[in-house]
């Protein structure tokens, strides 16, 4: 299976995509999520000077963020100085509306958008509609600034059917966070497939399905739920919880599923972070270092159970038998989020998949 990173992006970050293509990693990506982390297509730019092989993605955008001509300004830019090597994510924005206290957006929207980006970034017309007032819109200056030669791959986020079908009736590939069941993935790919058909892009097309997920190998005779295994996988399941804790009130199927501990561990992060499942300001007591290395205190937060179901921690044989397990339900390339140190995080990763 291949191996890749996502990061936030911040100053630096051409540091340490440099080490992640030394260590032959597939690809890095930048989150897209304002008002809590760095812009991505300001860092990519730096990252795809620093770098000749690697791949470069956003993972991932989403309509209720960007106009498809800025998102596609931005990967058509991007691609001039990467030729080939750029990776653009979509989906509903389920985590960046949620840090500006707005629902995402729909997978009708989604699949706009993403046909939207597929035809600029191709140098084809597209509509674009505002209101009442829909007009054909091209890139009307293909020149170095921007790159409509060399293909982009574009990848839809999905944790369901509705969004596997956007990819398959639009010709993509699938990325999903914290998503380790073979089962579920079997699922997407069926979804993928079926609704791939009677459009023109073939059923059985080769596209690349990724998983985004922590990793922590263990040390030997190290305990599973040591701090430092908490560390490098804590940011998963306060983001989990962060999730259970916002739309408990709005949409509480989802916070249903939890079992009793997991609803406790809820209960604790609402009152932990001062804040209620019905407060209107909640989610800016909710994702403040969203993704970020947790602190110490919240420890306790991490419960066993939450870790094996979104991260990756084991022994570096049990890892690579899990890991073979998920290769064989189709997923292509596992990234890795790095929170704590990153550039051992990277050599871990690069050692367990070699």
């Amino acid at each position: 299976m291949r191996a890749g990173v996502v990061v936030t992006a911040h100053p630096g970050v051409e540091g340490l995509v440099e080490q992640a293509e030394e260590l032959g990693l597939h690809s890095f990506w930048l989150n897209d999520t304002p008002m809590v982390h760095g812009d991505p297509f300001v860092a990519l730019s730096l990252c795809a000077k620093a770098t000749r092989r690697i791949k470069l993605g956003i993972g991932v955008t989403s309509p209720a963020l960007r106009s498809a001509p800025a998102a596609a300004s931005g990967f058509a830019s991007l691609n001039a100085l990467a030729p080939g090597r750029i990776i653009c994510g979509v989906g509903t924005g389920n985590t960046a509306r949620r840090t500006l206290g707005m629902p995402p957006t729909s997978t009708a929207a989604l699949e706009k958008f993403t046909a939207a980006l597929q035809d600029l970034c191709a140098g084809r017309s597209t509509e674009h509609r505002e209101g009442d007032r829909a007009r054909d819109i091209r890139f009307l200056h293909t020149g170095a600034h921007v790159n409509t030669t060399d293909p982009i791959e574009f990848v839809v986020a999905a944790l369901g059917p509705k969004a596997a079908a956007v990819a398959g009736r639009r010709g993509t590939g699938l990325i999903s966070f914290g998503l380790l069941d073979p089962i579920a993935w079997h699922a997407l790919h069926q979804a993928r497939r079926h609704a791939a058909r009677g459009t023109p892009h073939d059923p059985g097309s080769r596209t690349d399905s990724y998983v985004v997920t922590a990793l922590h190998v263990l040390d030997e005779d190290e305990d599973p739920q040591s701090d430092a295994a908490r560390d490098a996988t804590g940011h998963l399941v306060l983001s989990l919880l962060a999730f259970a804790a916002d739309t408990a009130a709005d949409t509480p199927a989802f916070a249903d599923q939890l079992g009793p501990e997991e609803r406790e561990a809820v209960r604790r992060l609402l009152d932990r972070r001062g804040t209620t499942a019905t407060a209107p300001d909640r989610h800016t007591k909710l994702y403040p270092n969203y993704l970020g290395r947790i602190a110490p205190r919240d420890r306790d937060l991490v419960l066993p159970s939450l870790m094996n179901t979104l991260a990756l921690v084991g022994t570096r044989d049990d890892l690579r038998t899990r890991v073979a397990t998920l290769e064989q339900a189709g997923i292509d390339e596992l990234l890795i989020q790095p929170v704590t140190d990153p550039a051992a995080e990277m050599t871990q990763l690069a050692k367990l998949l070699t």
